[in-house]
């Protein structure tokens, strides 16, 4: 049997076999070889090893195998980077010959072979392409024999290098060294958009990637019901809308309108399908979803139609108990004594034992007995000094009033009742004679209100001119009789001009 080396060349876009001939070449060493053009620098990308006459043949064909020259040294190497610079100069040159020339074609690069006596230059075309008149003008400037190679876009792109739409380098620059053909076919059965930029690589032809995985997709539809069949649930009939063929899945919209997704491998066929398929001698395809699979999707909604048709169907479920159950037992609620104050007493008294507590509530609101017996107490002390008050015929001080005892209602000194506002609980408000008193409590300012004309206010301060704006005179001869009220004016009617107030 044969033993052959595989070896990567730059400009070569698979590898080609040699014969180690004993140099002892191994993966990643850099060899010299001996080629149809030439002697040339290649890249050793496996290990030697034996292959059969048949895969020998059918590799490459009725060519002759050659051999491997020697293992490159560090001077075949610096040359070889040498020969690589040379042939990057020379592109400008072959590019404004090109040019000149006016012919169809793109310069891709030139190489230079081991030896220096040869130059190989690589264009892309769509055609043939008449170049003699260019070799010649090439082999003038670069005085070198000129070896000319038309190489397709693929080889150009695998030459020239560059990143997919996956954001990757370039399949054919990185690992495809065969350019199996690729067709639209492809691309429709994986169910992929028509578009020439999605579908299309860094070439301009449609990507390598399409025969990836064309044959799991068109195996997948050959076990797979066809789209828009209509197939049995539990839940009624579903439609078959969606492919998940990296999952083998089936998305169904079931007549209630939700979407399940059911493994094809969980699908059953009936016995219409399996007749059916007899007869037509092709693939049975299954057509039934059983319960068993329902039950085993993680689908809320799901769990819950089934739920429903359980009822329905009159199948109720067993009821458990879990282990884990906790049952409470509730507890009577104490009710309320009669004696309100009781059962206040005793149940403030409880939340007053607190220490911290007790020095921050006021003395009625202290709990226990204690805060009842100073209601009891504060209660009696009023209607006491109520009573002692009445005995003696004593009045209240000005500015202040007495204070009823319990049910009595307040009167004012000349023994008319006295009318109570309801946020000055217990405090009306008196008039003596020729002094009209606040209408707040003792001790506190009485309110005044300013009036345009009234100086500031001067007439409720008593000085001699706050009746020029004030209180008017009273119209009696006596100073001692009440003033007049004021009457007020809407719409500021006749201070237009600043003249006296129109009554």
């Amino acid at each position: 049997m044969p033993t052959i080396i595989p070896v990567k060349f730059t400009y070569a876009a698979r590898d080609l076999w040699f014969d180690p001939a004993g140099t002892g070449a191994q993966e990643a060493d850099h060899v010299i070889c001996s080629t149809e053009r030439g002697t040339e620098i290649g890249l050793a990308t496996a290990d030697a090893r034996e292959v059969s006459e048949e895969e020998l043949e059918h590799v490459i064909g009725q060519a002759q195998l050659r051999s491997v020259v020697r293992i490159a040294t560090d001077s075949d190497l610096d040359r070889a980077e040498q020969l690589a610079a040379r042939g990057e100069d020379v592109m400008p040159t072959f590019r404004r010959l090109v040019s000149a020339s006016g012919l169809d074609m793109k310069p891709v690069g030139v190489e230079y072979l081991f030896d220096g006596e040869k130059a190989v230059c690589y264009f892309a075309a769509e055609e043939r392409v008449d170049f003699r008149q260019l070799v010649r003008d090439l082999s003038r400037e670069l005085h070198v024999r000129i070896d000319m190679r038309q190489i397709g876009v693929r080889e150009e792109a695998a030459i020239v290098g560059g990143y997919g739409h996956c954001g990757q380098e370039l399949c054919c620059r990185r690992f495809n060294m065969s350019f199996d053909p690729v067709s639209i076919r492809m691309a429709k059965e994986q169910d992929l958009p028509l578009n020439s930029t999605k579908i299309s690589g860094a070439c301009g032809r449609l990507m390598c990637c399409l025969r990836y995985e064309f044959e799991a997709y068109r195996d997948f539809k050959g076990r797979a019901p066809k789209r828009n069949a209509v197939i049995d649930t539990p839940l009624g009939k579903g439609k078959i809308i969606e492919y998940d063929t990296p999952k083998e899945q089936i998305c169904l919209r079931l007549e209630s309108g939700k979407q399940i997704r059911v493994a094809l491998a969980d699908m059953t066929a009936s016995e219409a399908a399996c007749k059916k398929s007899k007869e037509l001698g092709c693939a049975c395809r299954p057509d039934t979803v059983t319960r068993e699979v329902l039950d085993r999707l993680d689908s809320p909604d799901v769990q819950m139609a089934l739920a429903e048709l359980d009822r329905k169907n009159g199948v109720a479920p067993e009821q458990t108990v879990d282990a884990a159950d906790i049952f409470v037992s509730t507890r009577r609620k104490r009710r309320r004594s009669d004696d309100g104050g009781n059962a206040s007493g005793s149940a403030s008294g409880a939340r007053g034992s607190q220490p911290g507590e007790k020095g921050n509530r006021p003395q009625h609101m202290r709990g226990g007995a204690q805060g009842q017996a100073a209601g009891e107490d504060g209660r009696r002390r009023r209607k006491r000094r109520g009573g002692a008050d009445a005995a003696n015929g004593s009045t209240p001080a000005a500015g202040q009033q007495a204070r009823p005892g319990r049910g009595q209602q307040p009167t004012t000194s000349d023994g008319k009742p006295a009318r109570r506002r309801h946020h000055q609980a217990g405090e009306a408000t008196l008039e003596r004679e020729g002094e009209q008193q606040p209408k707040r409590g003792g001790g506190m300012r009485p309110k005044r209100t300013r009036r345009p004309g009234d100086k500031g206010g001067a007439a409720g301060n008593g000085s001699p001119q706050g009746n020029a704006g004030g209180q008017r005179p009273a119209s009696g001869e006596g100073a001692g009789d009440a003033p007049k009220p004021r009457r007020r004016h809407r719409g500021g009617r006749g201070r237009g001009n600043g003249g006296p107030d129109a009554e």
